[in-house]
């Protein structure tokens, strides 16, 4: 019930005034709006993940962004500024906003960490199952009258390999144990309690989880050297049986390698609920790829877990804005308040 201004028409006013882009937050019901609408915001909404170029049309006359994964570059900071006064990261991935610039010009950038570990977890499975059960493809034709039986896999027994066992990764490996898979995983920060816990081997190199599983799971984050990750020849070192499940970033896996290694049968499946353009163009790659699952970058949309991020996004902008410590912030080293 929070009444929205268009984009098109930002006027002078002595409110505070936020873009807000993230759609997520937009579309989902729950308190979160409340809390902006108590607040007192004029809210100037847009549809996002935008890129630079939209970004740079919009800022200007704006106090905060409530932001998804819009692309925050330094320009587009400093066009905001001097009036911008804080970046509200909807969400956990930082790898569109440039921290380091909106550090420069002390701007405070918070994010959302610990909201949607368990849903994307759920959602690695959802990809995992669609894949060795066949469902994509019995599903379709069972829904254009073909009774079309296929022979699917187990997972159990089956090793699963973890790359990032940071929150989402662990749930990862706690819901493979369940199913009774063989747990490895790579982490230049090993959680050993965790570890012996569940009875997660600790890998020497992401290189061995790449030779050894059955199913890897991506978990980290995206950086100059996690970028294309998965490439030709990685793929080249996986098993003619494995799957990949990438619920982490699009960039981390070379699309036109990895479309390549499908169609010829290099490794049996990917499950993916990010690629490198979003949304992709009609003639991305991996939209004709054989046994590719692609999801629109839902893995971690369920009314659960929007309420949880949308109310923290929300918290830690009223937090700043009102010169309070957010609940958790990027870049500490900008003193607000």
């Amino acid at each position: 019930n929070i009444s929205f201004t268009p984009a098109i028409s930002i006027k002078e006013s002595d409110m505070t005034r936020v873009l807000l882009t993230t759609t997520s937050f937009q579309d989902t019901p729950g308190p979160h709006h409340q809390q902006l609408k108590d607040a007192g915001f004029e809210l100037v909404v847009a549809r996002g993940p935008l890129p630079e170029s939209e970004m740079l049309k919009l800022v200007g006359d704006i106090d905060a962004f409530l932001c998804g994964d819009d692309e925050i570059t330094c320009a587009v900071i400093q066009k905001a500024l001097p009036r911008l006064k804080v970046i509200s990261k909807y969400g956990i991935g930082l790898d569109k906003v440039d921290v380091k610039s909106a550090t420069e010009f002390k701007i405070p950038v918070t994010f959302c960490p610990g909201v949607n570990h368990t849903t994307v977890s759920e959602h690695c499975f959802l990809l995992l199952l669609a894949l060795t059960k066949n469902l994509m493809e019995q599903a379709n034709a069972s829904r254009a009258g073909q009774w079309k039986r296929m022979t699917g896999h187990e997972i159990l027994g089956k090793s699963i390999g973890i790359i990032g066992l940071g929150r989402i990764g662990k749930e990862v490996a706690i819901r493979a144990k369940a199913f009774g898979m063989e747990v490895s995983a790579f982490d230049l920060y090993w959680d050993e309690a965790f570890a012996h816990g569940y009875d997660v081997k600790r890998a020497k190199s992401v290189d061995e989880i790449f030779a050894s599983c059955d199913v890897i799971s991506l978990h980290t984050n995206l950086s100059d050297s996690t970028r294309n990750m998965i490439r030709k020849d990685s793929l080249a070192q996986m098993k003619k049986d494995a799957i990949v499940i990438n619920c982490a970033r699009g960039e981390l896996v070379n699309s036109v390698d990895m479309a390549e290694a499908l169609n010829t049968g290099r490794i049996a499946g990917y499950g993916t609920d990010v690629v490198d353009q979003e949304p992709p163009p009609k003639d991305h790659p991996l939209l004709s790829a054989k046994n590719c699952v692609v999801t629109p970058h839902v893995g971690s949309r369920t009314y659960e877990s929007v309420q949880r991020q949308a109310g923290m996004a929300a918290t830690n902008l009223i937090n700043a804005l009102g010169g309070k410590k957010p609940l958790a912030q990027a870049n500490p080293e900008v003193v607000i308040g």
